[in-house]
């Protein structure tokens, strides 16, 4: 069966609500579904560049801070982390697996390993060229549907609510699921 379009579901839960709890409003926690609907959208869309090169998002990612932001001689697992949409305790396991797959390679740090450094490998140099002006594309056919000005304001209201969630936890905050 497939899912209702978006619309049409918000209003089933719009009335649901209104039905069973007339008193609450749900128009946050709509905005909230919206946004975690327009999300796996936008994943699903994004990954159709990259997923048949058997390519997880984390693992191009790391592809794409590599290339745009590395030196020659690579980054620190640190600096790699500092630079990617991805969390520390998880870049060894994504490292490990563009290792495998021998479009990064791990250099230096036989005795120290705060001095490994990854780098792309020839093989993830080219993949990343490759791809990139279809991963352009496809980020630039997904943000069609506005116009400049109102993807302007769509980057500012996001960011300002990024800002204020990441503030949250900076200041110690729960930032955790209820329950």
């Amino acid at each position: 069966m497939m899912p209702s379009l978006t619309p049409d579901f918000l209003a089933r839960i719009r009335d649901d609500w209104e039905r069973v709890r007339p008193d609450l409003d749900p128009e946050p926690m709509l905005t909230v579904v919206l946004l975690g609907r327009l999300h796996a959208a936008l994943a699903r869309e994004i990954e159709g560049t990259y997923l048949p090169d058997g390519v997880n998002a984390a693992g191009w990612d790391l592809l794409l801070t590599l290339y745009r932001s590395a030196p020659p001689e690579g980054l620190t697992p640190t600096g790699l982390s500092d630079l990617a949409a991805i969390s520390g305790p998880s870049m060894t396991n994504r490292v490990q697996r563009l290792v495998e797959r021998g479009l990064v390679e791990r250099r230096g740090g036989e005795r120290d390993r705060r001095s490994v450094r990854v780098r792309l490998t020839r093989e993830g140099r080219a993949l990343v060229e490759r791809l990139l002006p279809q991963h352009l594309a496809t980020t630039a056919r997904v943000l069609s549907a506005l116009d400049p000005v109102e993807t302007e304001v769509l980057r500012r209201l996001a960011a300002r609510l990024l800002l204020g969630l990441e503030s949250r936890t900076e200041d110690g905050e729960a930032a955790q699921a209820p329950g």
